[in-house]
């Protein structure tokens, strides 16, 4: 794992980092379970696989940030089917880089294939709402 981390005289947060293997979709990778006569939505065995190899792999920032930050992902997948999804990837970036995944104001993700080494190229840093787009803006 390669980890880039830089902070500049304004205290800018930034830092990149790359996760091995290919993330699921957290939509998708749900079962259903029947818990106390309820049914329940947990993860399935192949999304709880990918969150302990990633929770392996994220650096553990200390101290995390506490400001808004910008999400930029590069996620290379093993094939053309799964649908790009990152909101697990930000669910495990949480007690990691930030605190929560509320404090992501800004998010560019980018498909990509590789099947011989799927993986997410991941940099975060502060979200600065000047960054965005005038015609966005009211």
């Amino acid at each position: 794992m390669s980890v880039s981390m830089q902070k500049s005289e304004k205290d800018i947060f930034n830092i990149t980092f790359t996760v091995l293997g290919e993330p699921c979709s957290k939509a998708n990778q749900r079962q259903l379970v029947k818990i106390n006569n309820r049914i329940v939505p947990i993860k399935s065995k192949k999304a709880l696989g990918y969150v302990k190899s990633f929770q392996e792999q994220v650096p553990k920032i200390d101290p995390m940030t506490e400001d808004y930050v910008k999400v930029e992902m590069m996620i290379y997948y093993a094939s053309r089917r799964p649908d790009l999804d990152e909101s697990l990837i930000l669910d495990c970036m949480q007690n990691h880089i930030y605190y929560n995944d509320r404090q992501v104001k800004a998010k560019h993700i980018f498909w990509g294939l590789d099947k011989e080494n799927p993986r997410t190229i991941i940099r975060v840093s502060t979200y600065n709402h000047e960054d965005t787009p005038s015609y966005l803006t009211i």
